[in-house]
């Protein structure tokens, strides 16, 4: 067979080859396309046996809990950047670090208070809880007015007087009845004072006693901010005191005293956020970044539930930290066309404190942060359940960047979407509790990956051995896909325009 025979005979082959192509152009396209993206992709990098490993690290007793503005947040944000920079990623801290440490300021109710009702002497933190850490100073009568009604009320003259009431509000059930039990207590409290009341006294009925075993250990500590902002005020107010329901017989006697003088201070002391990064790869886009965000402290060490004082945190949020350190693993092995920036927020359960520095004090140009997606608590409920925060108006301000997550939901990870905690209407109001928010707020496309609330939820029980990791894992690769698509797009997912949110 001569040389030209051979020539043609290839052509034909190739041809032959390729026909299936020219037949069904746009089934092989896309079949490539997907092959060529999984074999490209970092994917690979994410394994539940890494996830695991870090879980029971971060969220064991060794860390204490990583109470924010403690030196054992400081501790565990230490561990993170050493696995960081072990993982292959930059510093992109202040300084060339992975650090960017900031103040935060705290008020609290101090030793010197006192507060005494007729034969009683209370202490703050124990066997009473003042809800808001400000000047006082009553010296008053003390009447019973029940539960408060407008009957009740109408019987007797408050003004001038500390009111005392038991709680009987009925509101939703389960976790959202917290939220609706402070915002009563504080609404009508507001509403005695305004009808010349000089302090108001609530007693605990069955249903917010168990609040008040559970959830008055935030009230020990007091209020957080950053330096100059609007909770470091200190100012005067009329005192609301939360009882017990034990003091619900002697609270009724008749002729009592009610004696409270509240003194607070104020002081500051260090948190931090931890910043590494891993450049793109493209010329001119890895200047761009999209940010994967999530916060790193939790309660730290508080008053025991069961014997166990340790407030281990491991959903809130060491689980969102343990998916954020697997995904840079994912861009060490395979970065992407821009720039994979990953942000570690302290503080966060102080009021979104180490969010809200880095958007006011970016170590980037905040105009180059393309997109972000924070993960908060993923690790735990039904193993196929799980939500996006910023999907659904007015919290999405960005449908390029939620469309790109429900169609690697779609494709990939294959969870049942729950829309009801990212309405406006939903008693938690989870949209703002969060660390994306900040960033929507700034105009920068956010959203977070979460599944809810559970029962372990800021308690001694949210222990790492609690949590699926395998969901975790699922869900770690979610965020990833989320973002190595829009890593790789030619063009930014663009804000929404009039985006803006309810409050």
């Amino acid at each position: 067979m001569n040389s030209i025979n051979k020539q043609e005979i290839r052509r034909w082959l190739t041809a032959l080859l390729m026909l299936p192509a020219l037949l069904f152009p746009f089934v092989s396209f896309s079949q490539t396309k997907i092959a060529a993206s999984k074999a490209t992709n970092g994917l690979s990098a994410i394994k539940e046996s890494d996830i695991k490993r870090d879980l029971f690290a971060l969220a064991g007793d060794h860390f204490r809990g990583r109470e924010g503005g403690s030196l054992d947040e400081l501790k565990a944000s230490a561990w993170i950047a050493d696995q960081l920079r072990a993982m292959g990623l930059q510093p992109a801290g202040d300084d060339g670090t992975f650090f960017q440490f900031f103040h935060i300021q705290r008020t609290r109710i101090t030793e010197t208070s006192r507060l005494v009702i007729g034969s009683h002497q209370l202490t703050h933190g124990q066997d009473a809880f003042i809800l808001a850490p400000a000047i006082a100073s009553v010296d008053a009568p003390l009447v019973f007015v029940g539960k408060g009604t407008p009957e009740e009320l109408a019987k007797v003259d408050i003004k001038g007087k500390a009111v005392a009431l038991e709680f009987s509000g009925t509101g939703p059930a389960e976790l959202s009845y917290r939220r609706f039990l402070f915002g009563t207590m504080s609404r009508r409290a507001a509403e005695l004072v305004k009808a010349g009341a000089l302090a108001v006294v609530w007693v605990s009925n069955e249903q917010a006693q168990f609040y008040f075993d559970r959830w008055t250990t935030g009230l020990e500590r007091g209020r957080y901010d950053l330096p100059g902002g609007a909770n470091t005020r200190v100012f005067s107010q009329a005192p609301t005191v939360w009882l017990p329901a034990s003091a619900l017989d002697w609270i009724k006697q008749p002729n009592q005293q009610f004696t409270n003088v509240v003194n607070v201070e104020s002081f500051n002391y260090p948190s931090v956020n931890i910043v590494a990064k891993v450049p793109g790869t493209d010329p001119k886009l890895k200047d761009e970044y999209v940010l994967f965000s999530t916060h790193q402290d939790h309660d730290g060490v508080r008053r025991a539930v069961a014997g166990d004082s340790i407030w281990n945190g491991a959903d809130d949020n060491a689980s969102g930290c343990v998916a954020t350190m697997a995904i840079g693993r994912a861009f060490v092995q395979k970065p992407g066309k821009r720039s994979a920036l990953i942000v570690f927020h302290g503080a966060e359960e102080r009021g979104l404190l180490g969010s809200r520095y880095y958007v006011e004090h970016p170590t980037v140009p905040k105009e180059s942060i393309v997109a972000v997606l924070n993960a908060e608590m993923i690790g735990r409920n039904d193993p196929d359940s799980a939500a996006i925060l910023g999907q659904q108006s007015p919290h999405r301000n960005s449908t390029d960047l939620v469309n790109a997550a429900l169609a690697v939901n779609e494709s990939e990870a294959h969870f049942k979407l729950d829309m009801l905690w990212d309405k406006p209407d939903h008693p938690e109001g989870w949209y703002f509790r969060s660390d994306h928010l900040p960033y929507a707020r700034a105009g920068v496309p956010a959203i977070a990956f979460t599944t809810l609330l559970h029962p372990d939820y800021h308690t001694p029980k949210d222990e790492p051995d609690r949590i699926n990791t395998a969901k975790v894992t699922r869900i770690a690769k979610w965020i990833y896909l989320t973002g190595w698509d829009v890593a790789n797009r030619p063009t930014r997912v663009r804000v929404d325009e009039g985006f803006k949110l309810e409050r």
